[in-house]
């Protein structure tokens, strides 16, 4: 009987540490995630999935950090596409557990969207439903998500930009897509997202681009010009410097 009852107590005293340990580490990743440290917070979630594949929590943030690393670290197209294939899957994996998470909508959207960067024209239509669903979703549950309100803008920016034949083939075999679609609506989608996250250069950045695609180029560059007051602290914002610079350089 005492032998049994130290058998069940150092696994009871295990399962204690392991959850901690979990706790810490979960606490420390989304410390790194709000700080925009993809690679840092990227091995944490990763390992967090693997202790516990069915946490909602630990899926939707590897979710994100799966997309997030892929695109920023990883140099080859068809290895982008394996993370961001398990970005995919997580994030539908999170949603099936609690799909009341806006985050999980978010991070699904935000996969599909990477995914749509290098697909064929079909599959971009194909995908083009689910993204815009997702985005609404996770709007839906957590109106001051400000990377949800970006993904949204960023889908209206590209149906407004579909060729004739692109739109014609949605209207064929898609049954057309759900309304919107317009760079009228990209801009208040990103007008929303910037009021959420002001210091966030990428808001900005698409803001202004959605401007230089209707031909409002005074538009363009003063949101090229505000976006690059914003002192660059992560990844993200270096990438969105670069395309303001590139940007205002095609316009000037």
């Amino acid at each position: 009987m005492k032998k049994l009852f130290a058998i069940t107590f150092a696994i009871i005293t295990c399962v204690s540490v392991i959850a901690q340990s979990n706790d810490e580490q979960y606490t420390k990743g989304m410390k790194l995630k709000s700080e925009y440290k993809y690679k840092e917070a990227f091995p944490i979630f990763q390992a967090l999935v693997k202790s516990d594949s069915n946490n909602a929590s630990y899926l939707q943030y590897a979710s994100y950090c799966y997309s997030k690393y892929g695109y920023y670290y990883v140099t080859a197209e068809a290895e982008k596409m394996k993370y961001y294939k398990n970005a995919e899957y997580l994030a539908k994996k999170s949603i099936k557990i609690n799909e009341a998470s806006a985050d999980a909508h978010y991070a699904y959207a935000m996969a599909l969207g990477r995914i749509n960067e290098n697909a064929s024209s079909k599959q971009k239509i194909a995908n083009a439903k689910l993204i815009k669903a997702q985005g609404d979703r996770a709007v839906a549950l957590n109106p001051k998500l400000g990377g949800a309100h970006h993904i949204l803008g960023r889908w209206h920016k590209t149906i407004a930009g579909f060729s004739s034949i692109e739109k014609a083939m949605i209207n064929s075999f898609f049954g057309g897509v759900p309304p919107g679609g317009s760079y009228e609506d990209a801009i208040k989608s990103f007008m929303t997202a910037i009021g959420l996250e002001p210091k966030y250069m990428n808001h900005q950045y698409e803001l202004a681009q959605t401007y230089a695609d209707m031909g409002k180029n005074v538009e363009a560059k003063l949101w090229a010009k505000k976006a690059m007051e914003i002192t660059p602290s992560n990844d993200d914002d270096v990438k969105a410097k670069k395309d303001c610079e590139a940007l205002l350089k095609k316009l000037n």
